[in-house]
């Protein structure tokens, strides 16, 4: 028996959701044959390679797995991998991603086709989110802590990087034109209907054209029946949670260019724009509109007889906005007068180059990468009756650096990677300025003693620049908590050092002919030198650091904060069944004063178990998780405790052919009242409960159409 979540912070294990493995559209097929989600091709640090086979805390998200789960929000996709959580308010349609407990200003790199999401807005949420909506995705691939220097600067947590549909997704082989509509509604907890429809044509061998649209909409949803209610909560067991619905639509266009033999140029647009109300009566409350649009150009020369050229080029334009209005509850100097508006807004625009050359000396194979990248962040805030712009600063932020990479292997058994990464960063606004830059290493080392078992040890290190918010934050909060906020133009970069250790565990043919066992097993230390965090500033008279009573606040410097943990992912598949188990333990603390960091996840476990039935077309399958409580000797003072919860998943999926798929799915089948710890720390709304969805996906081709 799988031990109850209040005792799992003695297990070495966490969430793990291993969905592989299942039915899917052949168009969505990205996986391996087998289906395992840990052979799926990912793209880390110099090439393509499967991720069971990377040096490195790895995991990847396909779409056979995405159509499995039927997410509502983006985070329903990472349901139980090892080492990542979100926190979210369920009033906002945001996603605020955590890596290995570290997020918030750029900690954890986020990429949407290659274009950095930097949207920030300061207040009772995560300082750092995106906009998507996961039915555009074909995948997303997930790396932790700080190893990807490909990736370009501030990742010390990691590196979340989403793939869009594209026409490879859409059709096969010798197929001219295709159309894939989909629809999906739910309910229970969330009353929810889900249509879009994408179309890709190849127009002729060296042409290729994508569009697609989506629409989604959802009610207010239901908090779980089963459990109880802690004391402060806004929300009670059955209850409906206002301003939890949404409305969201999205475009997507994609162009790709073959001029030469060897030559890709794709250029691709994203739009996404959603209507939302945000808010708890009796707090203030704002209808909302946000609009994201992303904008890429990559070049892409890759030939099999060129070991000398392998480049991969791109440059990006993403703005993100938020417009909001006022509709309660009263007239306020925080958030502004009823019906005044304010408008929160990031322009990003960067770049970023790699060449990777392949040669042999002797018996090692070598591959040298090389590249660079730039970023430019212009953060704008309009708030004319409330203190939108003392929390969220305008300003600017120039990011740039490059970095080489040398990968040696020696027979099959020998594997070394050495790198190297110069940063760089200006910040400037409010009549503050600062800047600095940094060296950062890598080094790891992989043996593979025995076929299928690989161990590997790995440094790394990773540079973070302040974001113009913590350095430039600055004013008085107004009544009734009248505290100053204290710029610190001052602020030291943060750099991640992390001590890691791994092993891989590929092996087929175990039992039966064609099963498989895949295993990523890791333990990481990532100590984080002046890492950045708000910090209690006394006042102790005129002249001292605090000029204004009763206190203040303001972005300093820690000496250290240390993150520790262990991940686990794994499966089995012996093809007619499979069954998974994975998992994550973290801990971290502030060095200086021995007190536990606020936004570390707690401990979680999970396991997946399905069977395929009637020559595979029919696939069922049960997962549950369980999470820890977090106590309050647990967490930093003032944070909000959570208990422990359990959450059981059904999924039933039935594929007659290879171009339709109908699925039904149950989630939160005991119908929990339970908290996700991280969102509990902006607003102590309780999850959604029961649910249940249903879908089709549909798939027609040229070569699919009845002929005459």
């Amino acid at each position: 028996m799988l031990p109850r979540p209040q005792r799992l912070s003695a297990l070495l294990f966490g969430v793990s959701f291993a969905m592989s493995g299942m039915s899917s559209l052949a168009m969505a097929q990205t996986a391996t044959d087998n289906g395992t989600t840990l052979d799926d091709i990912t793209v880390t640090i110099t090439d393509e390679k499967q991720a069971i086979d990377s040096l490195a805390p790895v995991s990847t998200v396909r779409g056979d797995q995405i159509n499995q789960i039927m997410p509502t929000r983006t985070s329903d996709i990472f349901f139980g991998m090892p080492g990542v959580s979100f926190q979210q308010r369920a009033d906002e349609p945001a996603t605020s991603i955590n890596i290995r407990g570290l997020q918030d200003f750029g900690r954890v790199n986020v990429l949407i086709d290659g274009a950095r999401q930097n949207f920030q807005r300061s207040g009772h949420n995560a300082n750092g989110a995106f906009y998507l909506d996961p039915e555009l995705l074909a995948g997303a691939d997930v790396i932790r802590g700080p190893v990807a220097n490909i990736f370009g600067s501030g990742a010390i947590g990691g590196v979340v990087s989403f793939r869009t549909k594209d026409v490879d997704d859409i059709l096969k082989a010798g197929e001219r034109w295709g159309v894939l509509a989909s629809g999906m509604g739910a309910g229970g907890g969330v009353n929810e209907l889900l249509t879009s429809g994408i179309v890709a044509v190849r127009a002729g061998p060296n042409v290729d054209l994508l569009a697609g649209a989506t629409y989604r909409t959802n009610s207010d949803y239901v908090a779980g029946n089963n459990g109880t209610e802690p004391a402060g909560v806004l929300a009670g067991p059955g209850q409906t949670i206002p301003n939890t619905g949404s409305n969201i639509a999205t475009g997507l266009a994609k162009i790709t260019v073959r001029p030469a033999d060897g030559h890709e140029v794709k250029i691709s647009g994203l739009t996404y724009s959603s209507n939302y109300s945000t808010g708890q009566i009796p707090s203030s409350t704002f209808d909302s509109k946000a609009q994201q649009s992303t904008v890429t150009a990559r070049w892409r020369y890759a030939r099999p007889d060129d070991n000398l050229f392998d480049i991969d080029a791109n440059v990006y334009w993403t703005e993100t906005i938020n417009d909001q209005t006022k509709t309660c509850c009263d007239s306020s100097a925080i958030t502004g007068v009823l019906g005044s508006k304010r408008k929160f807004s990031i322009d990003t625009t960067g770049f970023d180059a790699n060449n990777a050359s392949r040669f042999d000396l002797g018996p090692i194979r070598n591959t040298f990468t090389f590249g660079g990248d730039a970023f430019h962040d212009k953060v704008g805030v309009d708030d004319p009756t409330g203190t939108g712009a003392l929390f969220t600063p305008n300003g600017q932020r120039d990011v740039w650096g490059a970095f080489a990479q040398w990968n040696a292997k020696y027979s099959t058994w020998l594997e070394v990677i050495g790198a190297v990464r110069y940063d760089r960063y200006d910040l400037s606004g409010g009549g503050f300025q600062s800047e600095g830059d940094h060296v950062s290493p890598k080094v790891t080392v992989g043996v593979t003693p025995i076929q299928g078992f690989t161990v590997y040890g790995l440094y790394a290190e990773g540079y973070r620049a302040p974001a113009v918010t913590e350095a430039l934050i600055s004013g008085l909060h107004p009544f009734p908590a009248s505290f100053l906020f204290l710029p610190n133009p001052s602020l030291r970069p943060e750099v991640g050092k992390n001590l890691e250790a791994g092993i891989n565990l590929k092996y087929d043919s175990i039992f039966m002919k064609d099963d498989t066992f895949r295993a990523k097993l890791n333990i990481f230390r990532n100590d984080v030198s002046n890492y950045i965090d708000l910090a209690f500033v006394p006042y102790i008279g005129p002249g001292g650091a605090c000029p204004i009573p009763p206190y203040c606040f303001q972005y300093q410097n820690i000496a250290e904060a240390r993150l520790e943990g262990v991940e686990l992912e794994s499966m089995y598949d012996a093809g007619s069944w499979f069954v998974g188990l994975s998992g994550h333990r973290i801990r971290g603390r502030n060095q200086t004063d021995h007190t536990p960091l606020l936004t570390v996840p707690p401990d979680q476990l999970a396991a997946t178990a399905g069977l395929r039935l009637l020559d595979r077309k029919v696939t069922l399958a049960l997962r549950w998780a369980g999470v820890s409580a977090k106590k309050a000797s647990e967490i930093p003072e003032g944070a909000i405790p959570t208990g422990g919860y359990d959450l059981v998943d059904l999924y039933l999926g039935y594929q007659p052919n290879e171009n339709v798929l109908a699925g039904l799915s149950i989630e939160n089948l005991l119908d929990k009242y339970y908290f996700n710890y991280l969102d509990a720390q902006t607003a102590r709304i309780p999850a959604r409960g029961l649910t249940v969805k249903g879908s089709l996906k549909v798939r027609f081709s040229d070569l699919t159409m009845p002929r005459g």
